[in-house]
């Protein structure tokens, strides 16, 4: 069977689904990452926070409580790396053997379908987790970027180069957890995808549902909230 001969094995809704998936992935992206300025994201207000720690780092004595901090930063990119990894190696399993995800498709009366369906199918979740695996792996080499400039922050606050390799350690840490936000969001996304197994429209829902959640924590959930409250004035 020719490449032609298998795009006429998926119906329009099939393509408008995975258009779908492929616009809401990229559009939400975008979002997160370059909201307006009247209505910051989640990902956004962290950068602050993330610039004024390393900023009170370079006054905190002894900075055990920092390598700590991006210790655990760490280790959430490596386990997400991980677990990414066990599911591609799942994923490559069933593309071998295809005959599980059919046999449950006709189980749930999804009607049959050639096995080269359900491999493209399963190919495109692979291709989400493929992307986020990259990426929590870059954020955790970023991440071990910054703990090195962190550690070369001098210990007096008098030498110059003291807040301008704090400046630097928080441009990395920017972009380690950019990353990691990216893996997480492509994750949701490919989870989104194996929607696709139980039909187009689930696809569709499926992907509206995740479009639907990331706004909301990124835009308009209470710890957002949190994030944006002013500290209270302390002074008498």
């Amino acid at each position: 069977m020719s490449w032609i001969d298998r795009l006429y094995l998926f119906s329009p809704l099939d393509y408008t689904g995975l258009v779908l998936l492929l616009m809401g992935w990229v559009s939400i992206g975008w979002c997160v990452e370059n909201p307006p300025q009247r209505r910051p994201s989640v990902a956004r207000i962290m950068n602050d926070y993330r610039r004024d720690w390393m900023r009170h780092m370079v006054t905190r004595q002894p900075r055990i409580f920092d390598s700590s901090l991006i210790g655990n930063l760490r280790q959430s990119t490596a386990f997400f790396a991980s677990a990414t990894m066990i599911a591609l190696g799942g994923g490559l399993a069933l593309i071998r053997n295809p005959d599980p995800v059919a046999n449950l498709a006709s189980d749930l009366a999804l009607g049959a379908q050639p096995h080269v369906v359900w491999e493209i199918k399963l190919l495109v979740v692979l291709l989400f987790l493929t992307s986020a695996f990259l990426k929590f792996v870059w954020a955790n080499r970023l991440f071990g970027y910054c703990s090195v400039v962190m550690g070369a922050v001098p210990n007096e606050i008098e030498d110059p180069q003291a807040l301008v390799r704090a400046a630097q350690a928080a441009e990395l840490n920017i972009t380690a957890a950019r990353s990691f936000n990216r893996g997480l969001r492509t994750t949701y996304f490919g989870l989104a995808s194996a929607a696709w197994l139980l039909g187009a429209g689930a696809l569709m829902a499926a992907v509206l549902l995740t479009l639907t959640m990331i706004y909301r924590r990124e835009f308009g959930s209470s710890s957002r909230e949190v994030l944006l409250k002013a500290p209270p004035d302390t002074r008498t």
